[in-house]
């Protein structure tokens, strides 16, 4: 199986920080990667636990991607995460595939039900991004409310996300 490092960076492409997965699917366009929660955060919403399980899809050609969070315990779904982001870069150096992302601050949880919250609005606020900069302004439109919608149906969740970014 082929191991990748992923790093987050911020929305001016500065590294933030790095951890390691494997390799579930691969395609020109995506990947989804298999790892697990490096730490326990407790949040409002989701406790976040060292050993959850996260199924991560990243996209090279859309402005999100997806973790699909299962408990550490009995692998009960938690819900999904969503980053918007600019498109990842995906490249290969030696075994291992380097995926880099630039997070542009909007996030947003599904819970297993489907209920939307979305976080993180100030932040976004602060950045004060160009409208091209976060996507011709998908993070203020709607889009990304859409995204994370569709992220709870786990069978149309990339298709109709898409289509809704575009």
């Amino acid at each position: 199986m082929t191991r990748a490092r992923i790093e987050k960076r911020d929305h001016a492409g500065v590294y933030v920080w790095h951890y390691f997965g494997d390799v579930i699917e691969q395609s020109d366009s995506h990947v989804v990667i298999g790892s697990r929660m490096g730490r326990d955060i407790l949040t409002a919403y989701v406790h976040f636990r060292q050993g959850d399980r996260m199924v991560e899809t990243f996209y090279a050609d859309r402005w999100y991607n997806i973790f699909e969070m299962h408990d550490v315990d009995d692998d009960r779904l938690k819900g999904w995460y969503c980053n918007i982001c600019r498109p990842a870069h995906l490249t290969s150096a030696d075994d291992t595939l380097l995926i880099q992302y630039d997070d542009l601050a909007l996030d947003a949880f599904v819970d297993p039900f489907g209920n939307l919250l979305v976080l993180d609005e100030d932040e976004l606020d602060a950045l004060h991004l160009s409208r091209a900069a976060d996507s011709g302004g998908m993070a203020r439109d709607g889009g990304a409310h859409r995204s994370c919608r569709a992220a709870a149906d786990p069978v149309s969740r990339c298709d109709e996300a898409y289509k809704w970014l575009t």
